[in-house]
Parts: structure tokens; C-alpha cells; sequence
């Protein structure tokens, strides 16, 4: 693997709509196989949209120049509407769960396991079969 330079080595938000006639299911699996590129560096996080339209976006801790290549790269979501953002403040995985960390307490006003503690018992809540 080659070296990407220091200023690049960050996460990026990758955030995609399917277009037209793409069904949620199809656009999930879609996002899905993305996303489960490793070539494309590290995922830190994913998610899907609800409704109209389909799509999602993922986030992607990239540290060298095949990783960073691929954002150029839309693979399975060729002809999706793709928008590819580098993150300011999460220059590694670890920034970026630090970021939402402090994000949720000071601007949230509590830390998660605050949050946690409020939400109660939900069977939506797949996070907690988990565990």
C-alpha cells in the first residue's frame, strides 16, 4: 500500500442517493456491498435513509492512497448522486468517536450513557440484542 500524505490521512463522509426506480431493499444492499469494501479503508460508521429517497452514507477512516483513489470510485453506486466530504476535526476512527463523544455533551447537554439511561426498553432497539 502506498503512503497518502499526512494532510489527507482523515475521515470522510460518503453520502449517497439512489436514483430513481431503485427500491429501498435494492439500495440497501447496494450501500451495503460499498461499504463492505475494505479497499476503501476503515468504516467507522453507517446508516441508511428512511423514505425517499433511498440511500445513506458512510463514514471512512482513510490512511492510504488506494483507500483515498477509491472516493473517486463509486463502485455498485455508479449513477447514484454521490457527494464525498473530508471531516475537519476527525482526523482517525478514534477522532471521530471522540468527536461524537463531546458533540453529544456539549451541545447535547449529556453524555451518551446519560442518553442510554433515559431511553428505556425498546425491542426497535437492535443495539441492545447485541450486547
Amino acid at each position: 500500500m502506498a503512503e497518502l500524505e499526512r494532510g489527507k490521512q482523515r475521515c470522510y463522509v460518503v453520502y449517497a442517493v439512489a436514483p430513481d426506480g431503485v427500491t429501498a431493499r435494492q439500495a440497501n444492499e447496494l450501500l451495503n456491498e460499498y461499504v463492505a469494501d475494505r479497499r476503501r479503508g476503515f468504516v467507522v460508521f453507517h446508516d441508511h435513509f428512511t423514505g425517499k429517497p433511498h440511500g445513506g452514507f458512510a463514514v471512512f477512516d482513510v490512511r492510504d492512497s488506494e483507500a483515498f483513489d477509491l472516493l473517486d470510485d463509486h463502485g455498485p453506486l455508479q449513477g447514484w448522486d454521490v457527494a464525498v466530504h473530508a471531516l475537519t476535526f476527525s482526523m482517525a476512527a478514534t477522532g471521530f468517536a471522540a468527536q461524537m463523544h463531546l458533540t453529544a455533551e456539549e451541545y447535547g447537554g449529556k453524555t451518551l450513557a446519560d442518553r442510554r439511561a433515559e431511553e428505556g426498553e425498546d425491542e426497535r432497539f437492535w443495539w441492545l440484542r447485541r450486547a
